[in-house]
C-alpha cells in the first residue's frame, strides 16, 4: 500500500505458508517463548528460553548445525542478548537472565555476530573484574566496536557490537547498517564455508525494532523499520539467486500492535477511498503470521503449520532434527 501498489521484498516470495505462534502456557506468546519455538522446535513458557516449560534445555538449529559442520551467524538491531537472538543460543528460565544469557552467548561457536549490548556485556564482565573485549579475542573473535569497521573483515570469527543496547531506530538514524550487516555475514560465513570445508551455514537476521515500534503504535517507525528489512530481506534474496542451494525463509515471532488498516469511506463505488491505520494493543497477539520462502526448498514448507513444525522442517532439511529425550 505505502509503495504505491510496486513490488516489494515479500511480493518476492515463491511460496507462502501460515505459522500458528502461541506459547505452552498462553495464547499470546512473547518473544522468548516464540524465538524458542522457532530455533528449537519446542513449544515452551512465556519469559523462557532454550528449554521446554519442565527445564529440559533444547539445542537451537544453529548450535545442531554446528555440530555437523555448518557455519552460523545472527545478526540483529536490538542487543544480542534479547529475547529472540537469545534462542538461538541460551538456555534459561528467564529472559531477563542477562547474566546468564552472556554467559550462553560466550560458551557458543557462533562465527559471526552483529548488533548491540555493549552494556550489558561491560555490566556482566565488570563484576568478574574481566574485559568483554579481551574475552572475546581470547576465544579467536575479531572484535568490532564501529559499524564502518565491517568493511575490514571478510572471513573467521567476528562479534560487532557497535551500541549500547539496541542499534538507533530507522528514525533516529540508523540509516542503512541491516542490509550492510546482512551482506557481510553472508560474506564471511561463504568464506567460512569454503575455506575451512564447511557444510554450509545458517544465519539468523531480525528486523528487531518493528516490534518496538509496534508497541508504540507508531505507525512511520513500524513502515521505516519494516521498509529496512526488506531492503535486508532483497540482500539475502539477491544471495539466493547467486548461491544455488540457499534457502530463505522470512517471518515473525509474533505480531505487535493488532495493526488494521480500513478504509478511510464505507461506499466502495469511488475509484479511492484513502486509508487509515489502527492499533488495538500497544501488546501482542496472537494471530498467524506468514512465512515467505525463496530459494531452493522453498516449495517444501506448506499450509498451516505451528511455529514449532516451521523449526522442525526447517531442521530436517539439513539433517539435525531429532526428538529430544523426556526429562
Amino acid at each position: 500500500i505505502e509503495n504505491k501498489d510496486a513490488p516489494t521484498a515479500f511480493d518476492r516470495a515463491q511460496n507462502v505458508a501460515l505459522q500458528k505462534t502461541y506459547s505452552a502456557n498462553n495464547r499470546v506468546t512473547d518473544s522468548a517463548a516464540s524465538g524458542t519455538a522457532l530455533a528449537t522446535g519446542y513449544k515452551t513458557n512465556n519469559s523462557t528460553l532454550g528449554q521446554t516449560p519442565d527445564g529440559t534445555p533444547v539445542e537451537s538449529i544453529i548450535a545442531k548445525a554446528e555440530k555437523v559442520g555448518y557455519a552460523s551467524g545472527v545478526v540483529v538491531t536490538c542487543y544480542v542478548n534479547h529475547a529472540t537472538p537469545a534462542a538461538f543460543y541460551a538456555h534459561r528460565e528467564s529472559r531477563n537472565d542477562n547474566e546468564g544469557i552472556i554467559t550462553d552467548f560466550m560458551a557458543s561457536d557462533l562465527d559471526v555476530v552483529f548488533g548491540g549490548g555493549t552494556r550489558f556485556f561491560n555490566e556482566h564482565f565488570t563484576k568478574q573484574n574481566k574485559n568483554y573485549v579481551d574475552e572475546l579475542k581470547a576465544k579467536g573473535y575479531t572484535y568490532l566496536s564501529e559499524q564502518s569497521e565491517m568493511a575490514s573483515v571478510s572471513e573467521g570469527n567476528v562479534v560487532g557490537l557497535f551500541a549500547e543496547t539496541n542499534i538507533p531506530l530507522m528514525r533516529n538514524g540508523r540509516g542503512d547498517y541491516l542490509p550492510k550487516a546482512t551482506a557481510k555475514a553472508l560474506e564471511i560465513l561463504t568464506n567460512n564455508v569454503e575455506k575451512q570445508g564447511k557444510e554450509g551455514f545458517v544465519l539468523m537476521i531480525e528486523g528487531s525494532q518493528i516490534d518496538g515500534e509496534g508497541h508504540g503504535n507508531n505507525i512511520e517507525g513500524v513502515l521505516a523499520e519494516t521498509r529496512d528489512f526488506a531492503a535486508a530481506m532483497d540482500v539475502a534474496m539477491d544471495y539466493a539467486d547467486a548461491h544455488p542451494g540457499t534457502l530463505v525463509v522470512v517471518t515473525g515471532d509474533h505480531e505487535t500492535g493488532g495493526l488494521s488498516i480500513p478504509s478511510n469511506k464505507t461506499d466502495f463505488t469511488l475509484p479511492e477511498s484513502g486509508i487509515s491505520y489502527g492499533f488495538s494493543t500497544t501488546g501482542h497477539t496472537g494471530i498467524m503470521l506468514p512465512i515467505y520462502l525463496y530459494g531452493t526448498g522453498a516449495d517444501r514448507i506448506n499450509g498451516i503449520m505451528e511455529n514449532t513444525e516451521l523449526s522442525q522442517a526447517l531442521q530436517r532439511m539439513i539433517g539435525v532434527w531429532e526428538e529430544a529425550p523426556a526429562k
